[in-house]
């Protein structure tokens, strides 16, 4: 018989690419986006897709049945929940919650939670394991709170709650449409314009980057190992790059003789993320691909998307953000 998932945030970077990788591995994938920052044509045709926020009670009759349910769906951007704390705690704590509760009372085999390197903002031990965490800022604090509750969950109930925490995702269907774009993809738009990349501070601030095909066999080894039962997970490679370094290897690709522009530093942003991936690894899972092959293939995906859809010059004027944690998701969008 023919399993079922379901993905909050399936119209966004990290749940529409999930939703492929789960439909060519023969699971059937019903996706719920409220399409507030994901896209519609993101979503794959053969994904049963609901245009809903994933608090909406109708959630309950789509759980039904379901295996597993990947919950993706988030607040992430880190000016908006400290701008809207209450929202950002509705949405992600509370919002995670109703998850929870909804996958418990459809006897939910397995329940993901798509959580975040912000986790470690106080922490300055490089790799970093999962047991170090010391959440900050807003952002960071709403998305333990969710997390805390998968950890009540599973000891009340004794549900299957596992916990991915995302580094630096990056790849095709990334949110280039954003004003303010991950580091990649703004570099990438930007140069493919002729326009000089903005790098805000010295450059040297590292991230961890993990390219999103590495991160879905992660979760397909998620869904389907009894090992990973209850645990939680760092997603990343083990390495590191400055955004000089990002530069570099874009400009590497490009070819424009572009050099980028210096500005002053943007505040609140960590200086280093790097994950200790032992505990995925003990899975038998390792990051295939390269930095070099995933921006390639970003390239390729970015130079299609540019030439189909020109992007406004006055929005790439404004759109570097070394965007600290990873993939942005938005209420219903990952």
């Amino acid at each position: 018989m023919q399993k079922r998932v379901m993905i909050t945030g399936v119209a966004g970077f990290v749940g529409s690419n999930l939703a492929k990788r789960l439909l060519e591995a023969g699971y059937s994938v019903v996706g719920v986006d409220d399409l507030s920052a994901g896209t519609r044509d993101n979503v794959d045709s053969r994904v049963e897709f609901r245009e809903m926020d994933f608090r909406n009670p109708e959630i309950c009759d789509l759980a039904k049945g379901v295996d597993g349910i990947f919950h993706l769906a988030a607040k992430t951007s880190l000016t908006g929940c400290l701008q809207e704390p209450l929202d950002a705690a509705n949405v992600n704590t509370v919002g995670t919650l109703y998850m929870l509760e909804v996958a418990r009372k459809a006897k939910v085999r397995k329940f993901i939670y798509a959580d975040t390197s912000a986790e470690y903002e106080g922490v300055f031990d490089f790799p970093t394991p999962e047991d170090r965490v010391l959440p900050i800022g807003v952002y960071a604090a709403s998305k333990h709170g969710g997390w805390s509750f998968c950890e009540s969950y599973k000891r009340l109930y004794g549900m299957d709650v596992t916990v991915v925490r995302y580094f630096n995702v990056y790849g095709p269907a990334q949110d280039w449409r954003r004003v303010i774009p991950p580091v990649m993809c703004s570099f990438i738009l930007r140069m493919l314009r002729g326009e000089q990349p903005i790098i805000y501070g010295s450059g040297e601030k590292r991230r961890d980057f993990i390219y999103v095909d590495d991160v879905n066999d992660l979760h397909v080894i998620l869904l389907e190992k009894p090992e990973s039962r209850g645990r939680v997970f760092n997603v990343g490679t083990g390495t590191n790059l400055s955004v000089n370094d990002v530069f570099d290897l874009v400009e590497e690709q490009l070819r424009t003789g572009l050099k980028p522009i210096y500005k002053p530093d943007l505040p609140g942003e960590a200086e280093v993320t790097l994950a200790d991936i032992a505990q995925a690894k003990s899975l038998g899972w390792s990051p295939k691909i390269d930095v070099r092959e995933g921006l390639r293939r970003s390239i390729c995906y970015l130079r299609t998307q540019f030439e189909r859809t020109e992007v406004p010059a006055e929005k790439l004027k404004q759109s570097t953000d070394f965007n600290t944690h990873g993939s942005n998701r938005n209420r219903g969008h990952a």
